[in-house]
Protein backbone atom coordinates (compact mmCIF):
# COMPACT_ATOMS: atom_id res chain seq x y z
CA UNK A 1 0.00 0.00 0.00
CA UNK A 2 1.14 3.48 -0.91
CA UNK A 3 1.84 6.10 1.95
CA UNK A 4 -1.04 7.90 -0.21
CA UNK A 5 -3.38 5.08 0.17
CA UNK A 6 -2.19 5.03 3.82
CA UNK A 7 -3.28 8.53 4.31
CA UNK A 8 -6.63 8.24 2.13
CA UNK A 9 -7.19 5.43 4.45
CA UNK A 10 -6.41 6.96 7.98
CA UNK A 11 -8.37 10.09 6.71
CA UNK A 12 -11.30 8.39 6.37
CA UNK A 13 -11.23 6.41 9.68
CA UNK A 14 -11.02 9.96 11.17
CA UNK A 15 -14.25 10.99 9.27
CA UNK A 16 -15.91 7.86 10.67
CA UNK A 17 -14.77 8.31 14.59
CA UNK A 18 -16.06 12.27 13.72
CA UNK A 19 -19.53 10.55 12.54
CA UNK A 20 -19.55 7.93 15.96
CA UNK A 21 -18.93 10.94 18.54
CA UNK A 22 -21.94 13.07 17.17
CA UNK A 23 -24.14 10.08 16.70
CA UNK A 24 -23.05 7.73 19.52
CA UNK A 25 -21.93 10.01 21.99
CA UNK A 26 -23.95 13.01 21.31
CA UNK A 27 -27.07 12.08 20.21
CA UNK A 28 -27.35 8.92 22.06
CA UNK A 29 -25.35 9.44 25.27
CA UNK A 30 -23.02 6.99 25.00
CA UNK A 31 -20.01 8.26 27.41
CA UNK A 32 -18.62 4.81 27.09
CA UNK A 33 -17.61 5.24 23.34
CA UNK A 34 -15.26 8.42 24.47
CA UNK A 35 -12.88 6.00 25.91
CA UNK A 36 -12.53 4.44 22.89
CA UNK A 37 -12.86 7.18 20.24
CA UNK A 38 -11.08 9.70 21.99
CA UNK A 39 -7.59 9.42 23.48
CA UNK A 40 -6.52 10.26 26.99
CA UNK A 41 -4.63 13.66 26.55
CA UNK A 42 -7.09 14.68 24.56
CA UNK A 43 -8.15 18.22 24.59
CA UNK A 44 -12.41 19.29 24.42
CA UNK A 45 -11.59 23.24 24.44
CA UNK A 46 -15.05 23.18 26.08
CA UNK A 47 -13.46 21.04 28.88
CA UNK A 48 -11.70 23.39 31.17
CA UNK A 49 -14.82 25.74 31.35
CA UNK A 50 -16.83 23.19 32.70
CA UNK A 51 -14.03 22.11 35.37
CA UNK A 52 -12.00 19.14 33.34
CA UNK A 53 -9.80 18.41 30.92
CA UNK A 54 -8.36 15.51 29.39
CA UNK A 55 -10.62 12.62 28.29
CA UNK A 56 -12.65 14.14 31.75
CA UNK A 57 -13.46 17.13 29.95
CA UNK A 58 -15.06 15.54 27.02
CA UNK A 59 -17.49 13.72 29.61
CA UNK A 60 -18.51 16.97 31.35
CA UNK A 61 -19.17 18.78 28.18
CA UNK A 62 -21.80 15.89 27.12
CA UNK A 63 -23.08 15.26 30.64
CA UNK A 64 -23.56 19.44 30.95
CA UNK A 65 -25.12 19.34 26.99
CA UNK A 66 -27.61 16.70 27.44
CA UNK A 67 -28.66 18.10 31.13
CA UNK A 68 -29.08 21.18 29.12
CA UNK A 69 -30.83 19.91 25.62
CA UNK A 70 -33.51 17.67 26.46
CA UNK A 71 -33.76 15.37 23.28
CA UNK A 72 -30.57 16.21 21.94
CA UNK A 73 -29.76 14.81 18.58
CA UNK A 74 -26.83 15.90 16.16
CA UNK A 75 -27.14 15.47 12.66
CA UNK A 76 -23.84 15.82 10.45
CA UNK A 77 -24.73 17.48 7.86
CA UNK A 78 -21.28 17.53 5.90
CA UNK A 79 -17.60 16.48 6.81
CA UNK A 80 -14.17 18.21 5.39
CA UNK A 81 -11.23 15.71 5.90
CA UNK A 82 -7.44 16.02 5.54
CA UNK A 83 -4.97 14.13 6.86
CA UNK A 84 -5.24 14.49 10.55
CA UNK A 85 -7.88 16.93 10.74
CA UNK A 86 -11.56 16.54 10.30
CA UNK A 87 -14.08 19.67 10.28
CA UNK A 88 -17.84 18.51 10.80
CA UNK A 89 -20.61 20.66 10.36
CA UNK A 90 -23.56 19.31 12.37
CA UNK A 91 -27.38 20.61 13.46
CA UNK A 92 -28.09 20.15 16.84
CA UNK A 93 -31.73 20.37 18.06
CA UNK A 94 -33.49 19.53 21.38
CA UNK A 95 -35.80 21.12 24.04
CA UNK A 96 -33.77 23.46 26.20
CA UNK A 97 -34.12 22.65 29.89
CA UNK A 98 -30.97 24.09 31.57
CA UNK A 99 -28.99 27.33 30.42
CA UNK A 100 -27.51 27.74 27.06
CA UNK A 101 -25.32 30.48 26.15
CA UNK A 102 -26.56 32.86 28.54
CA UNK A 103 -30.13 32.16 28.14
CA UNK A 104 -32.22 30.63 31.28
CA UNK A 105 -34.57 27.51 30.51
CA UNK A 106 -37.54 28.00 28.23
CA UNK A 107 -38.39 24.98 27.84
CA UNK A 108 -38.57 25.91 24.05
CA UNK A 109 -37.31 23.66 20.98
CA UNK A 110 -34.65 24.87 19.11
CA UNK A 111 -32.09 23.89 15.72
CA UNK A 112 -28.54 25.45 15.66
CA UNK A 113 -25.96 24.46 13.14
CA UNK A 114 -22.40 24.28 14.34
CA UNK A 115 -18.72 24.02 13.16
CA UNK A 116 -16.51 21.69 14.43
CA UNK A 117 -13.03 20.90 14.23
CA UNK A 118 -11.27 17.98 14.91
CA UNK A 119 -7.22 16.63 15.28
CA UNK A 120 -6.30 13.15 15.25
CA UNK A 121 -3.98 10.98 16.25
CA UNK A 122 -3.94 6.93 15.73
CA UNK A 123 -7.69 7.02 14.87
CA UNK A 124 -8.59 8.91 18.22
CA UNK A 125 -9.72 12.30 18.77
CA UNK A 126 -7.02 14.39 20.65
CA UNK A 127 -8.33 18.29 19.79
CA UNK A 128 -12.01 18.94 19.75
CA UNK A 129 -13.44 22.73 19.15
CA UNK A 130 -17.04 23.25 18.17
CA UNK A 131 -18.30 26.72 17.16
CA UNK A 132 -21.62 27.44 17.09
CA UNK A 133 -24.19 29.47 16.05
CA UNK A 134 -24.84 31.16 19.13
CA UNK A 135 -26.95 33.60 18.37
CA UNK A 136 -28.82 32.03 16.00
CA UNK A 137 -29.87 29.45 19.16
CA UNK A 138 -30.10 32.38 21.64
CA UNK A 139 -32.60 33.74 19.23
CA UNK A 140 -34.89 30.77 19.56
CA UNK A 141 -34.72 30.85 23.17
CA UNK A 142 -35.49 34.16 24.29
Amino acid sequence: MSTTETSREATEVNRAVARRFYEEVVSQGRLEVLDEIVAEDGTDAAGPALGGGGRAGFVQHITWLRQAVEGVTATVTDTVAEDDRVVVYWTIEGVQRGEVFGAPPSGRRFVGQSISTIRFRDGQIIEYEVLPDRLGIVQQLV
